[in-house]
């Protein structure tokens, strides 16, 4: 029986960072998936829906090449070959996957493509096959929830509902499409189907879209999304589903839309097949159970990503992983998820790290607030992208920043900023001080925090 340092049941980003970053430190690494290289986010999440997103965002600034000055384009024939589009998106999800399953080559990890199976706390099965192990890193993921609502299964097993997979594996660009839930990956989908040309319907049950999320970028966003053309049906509860068919009950008033497709994002639940044989504690919503390290109730087994529940983000996955391996190694390391940025890839788009002021109310803080248009800054001007601001939330003790938020076309490459000054507990003097190239939008987040000291420059 062939003896491991390290097994990892599931190739995620979780799964095979966690892989990589152990074999570097040294140890003898297994890695096992069933599916390809990369899992849910690199095959089909993340990666192919920002590539659709990409394209969508092209064709959207050709359709608007006159306000740049330029001219003699026909646009009467410009369209969307969705075939094109699924074409292009392959080629990108395999150059990444391929990229992967060279780096596990490279670092002399065994990989297995195959079920594995857990018989105990030091052994599994893969493809009939035994292996032993000191520590296990699950890995697993999670899978779509399917909530109890009358003929949504039946219409899932006739083809009339997809998830994510399905959507990435549709043959043709459907005219008209409705969203149930109003979710990150609901918004994501809305925004890049309306985009396209498809008309859109978004169905959820809160006041507003993307809970939890900073008030005001949720309502820009809401807004932003009406306007260019999606029907946005909140506080909408759903009474049953035909086929493509969606009834809903709104302010005691019944309605019914019905698309091409209906499209279902209303939560996860974790993945836990091949696990039955191990007794592991679970959260108070079904996930295995971790703590800041990512270990679980048994000594050598940790869980990193989506099925431990703790932030359904492949970068979180991935942090996780690095820790748990460096745990195992005897590397002091363990995760802050009081910094996490958070991104939602619309027109424009939402990037957070750190708390709201929503909740820096709630929890009773001393604490100020600073915020700048884009409608002030030289590079939204120039691209045509004024929609959205900066907001910096900082305890008025030390000036330490204590949340960011913003709406801008590059929010999720700016945000990694905000979320490193947090990370060495940066103040708003030191971004203020701090002096940024013009003209550029992190200038915004300078401005941002000009603004909870005095005033900002440019407004």
């Amino acid at each position: 029986m062939e003896k491991y340092d390290i097994a990892i049941l599931g190739g995620g980003p979780g799964g095979y960072v966690s892989a990589i970053k152990a074999a570097q430190m040294g140890a003898k690494v297994l890695l096992v998936e069933r599916e390809r290289l990369g899992g849910l986010c690199l095959n089909w999440g993340c990666i192919p829906t920002k590539t659709l997103l990409i394209s969508a965002r092209h064709y959207k600034d050709l359709l608007r090449s006159n306000d740049f000055g330029i001219s003699g384009v026909d646009l009467s024939n410009a369209r969307v070959d969705w075939k094109l589009l699924m074409e292009r998106k392959s080629k990108v999800v395999d150059k990444l996957v391929s990229g992967i399953e060279l780096l596990v080559k490279k670092n002399k990890i065994t990989f297995i493509n195959g079920e594995g199976m857990v018989l105990d706390n030091h052994s599994m099965e893969i493809n009939g096959e035994k292996i032993s192990f000191e520590n296990l890193i699950i890995a697993t993921g999670a899978l779509g929830n399917v909530p109890e609502i009358p003929g949504l299964s039946k219409s899932m097993e006739d083809g009339h509902v997809l998830d994510s997979r399905g959507i990435l594996s549709l043959q043709e660009m459907p005219e008209a499409v409705t969203i149930l839930g109003g979710n990150v990956y609901a918004v994501e989908f809305a925004t890049i189907f309306n985009a396209i040309g498809t008309k859109v319907t978004l169905i959820h049950k809160n006041k507003s879209i993307l809970p939890g999320a900073d008030r005001e970028l949720s309502q820009l966003l809401e807004r932003q999304l009406k306007k260019d053309g999606v029907k946005i049906l909140g506080e909408s509860d759903i009474s049953r589903v035909e086929g493509p068919k969606v009834t809903v009950n709104r302010k005691d008033r019944e309605e019914t839309i019905e698309g091409d497709k209906l499209i279902v994002f209303m939560g996860i639940q974790p993945n836990l097949k091949g696990l039955e044989a191990l007794d592991l504690k679970m959260n108070e919503r079904g996930f295995i159970k971790t703590d800041h390290k990512l270990r679980t109730s048994i000594d050598n087994i940790y869980a990193v990503g989506d099925v431990n529940g703790t932030l359904p983000l492949a970068h979180v996955a991935s942090a996780e992983g690095i820790v748990a391996a460096e745990t195992i190694m005897g590397v002091e390391s363990r995760m802050n998820y009081n910094i996490i940025p958070r991104v939602v890839y619309s027109f424009p788009e939402l990037a957070s790290v750190g708390i709201t002021e929503e909740e820096a109310k709630d929890k009773g803080l001393d604490y100020s607030v600073g915020k700048f248009p884009l409608m002030a800054n030289g590079m939204a001007i120039a691209e045509g992208e004024t929609n959205g601001f900066v907001k910096i939330i900082s305890d008025n003790k030390y000036g330490e920043i204590i949340g960011v938020h913003m709406a801008a076309a590059t929010a999720s490459d700016m945000i990694s900023k905000a979320a490193a000054i947090m990370q060495l507990e940066g103040t708003v003097y030191d971004i203020a001080k701090t002096i940024h190239p013009h003209p550029t939008f992190a200038e915004a987040l300078m401005e941002a925090a000009f603004a909870v000291i005095d005033k900002p420059i440019h407004v």
